[in-house]
């Protein structure tokens, strides 16, 4: 009877500790999964900004050659023209001169703020990794977990906190800034 009382009481102890596992594993999940959640909108904030810079900086681009071919046709113009074409282009020179600096200013700030949210867009990509490493190494220690409860195995549980605690460190990564990251994992599940 002794034995009996003493194995139950055993299974009752692996059972809570099972439990303790599963609910603290789930909460940190929840908790990962919301910043998560708000990373990813801040990368598609940041790539649909890049795209954007880009655009205009293509545009930028474009407006500046053709400026610039203007110039060029308006001073070939000029030279072959008499007296009041010349003031003409002279007048055209100008303005086109003038819109040719405008253009190369502003390709400069435009690439600039292009490559930034590229930048900002790469920075959140790391944290969002970790968090979806820190999902996957929380979701196999809360299966295994399950699996210990149902075979009274201390043993799977051990490897289950080995698992919850990988996913404990991503998870912290991702809240703290840390820059841990594998590249390892990134390319093989991504």
């Amino acid at each position: 009877m002794d034995i009996e009382i003493d194995a139950q009481a055993k299974d009752k102890r692996l059972n809570r500790m099972v439990a303790l596992t599963v609910v603290t594993l789930s909460i940190v999940m929840g908790l990962g999964q919301v910043k998560d959640g708000n990373i990813v909108q801040a990368m598609q904030q940041a790539q649909s900004s890049a795209v954007d810079r880009w655009g205009e900086y293509q545009a930028t681009k474009t407006k500046l050659h053709i400026d610039e071919t203007a110039l060029a046709q308006t001073r070939f113009m000029g030279r072959i023209g008499g007296a009041n074409l010349a003031q003409a282009t002279a007048a055209e020179e100008l303005r086109l001169s003038g819109e040719i600096a405008k253009y190369r200013q502003e390709v400069t700030g435009l690439r600039s703020a292009a490559e930034g949210f590229q930048a900002q867009y790469d920075a959140l990509n790391v944290h969002d990794d970790q968090f979806d490493a820190s999902d996957a190494f929380l979701s196999i220690a809360i299966a295994i977990a399950a699996v210990a409860a149902l075979t009274e195995s201390a043993v799977a549980l051990y490897g289950g906190w080995v698992f919850g605690a990988l996913g404990l460190v991503m998870s912290l990564s991702g809240f703290l800034g840390w820059s841990l990251h594998s590249d390892l994992l990134s390319r093989f599940l991504g």
